[in-house]
């Protein structure tokens, strides 16, 4: 299902241009027009999920392949030095385009803005605590 009010939707579609590096059926590839850094690009897939929760099995199967064939891709032709693959899932994780999509931003040893990005504090959870959480969670999983 595609969403007429869904601008990732139309950009996925190719209803409004964009910079593509690669499509296929079920995925578009484009650079970010608001890169954190040179080569930025997002993976949006054709149809309309808001986010993880709602992502298809199928093409999940599909997104982490694609993400490496585009990394490895993007390291030999932009000669990056590292990666960082990001995907936000709610505005309190930082989802501002409610359609899915995976950020793939190359990063620069000597760029100016490496220092800061994607760092956060630790919490400082004991290890009783991540012991109660991990078996909670994997009560949950099974």
């Amino acid at each position: 299902m595609k969403r007429d009010d869904c601008i990732f939707c139309k950009l996925a579609n190719g209803q409004i241009p964009a910079n593509t590096i690669y499509e296929d059926e079920d995925f578009r590839v484009i650079l970010d027009a608001n890169p954190a850094s040179e080569g930025h690009a997002l993976i949006l897939p054709k149809e309309h999920y808001t986010d993880i929760y709602e992502l298809d099995d199928t093409l999940a199967a599909r997104l982490f392949p694609l993400a490496r064939k585009m990394v490895c891709a993007m390291t030999e032709t932009l000669g990056c030095d590292g990666f960082n693959i990001l995907q936000n899932n709610g505005e309190i994780a930082g989802q501002t385009v409610f359609h899915f999509h995976m950020h793939l931003i190359p990063r620069y040893k000597n760029a100016p803005n490496n220092q800061g990005f994607l760092l956060w504090k630790q919490r400082g959870l004991s290890e009783e605590e991540i012991k109660t959480i991990g078996e909670k969670l994997a009560r949950q999983i099974r």
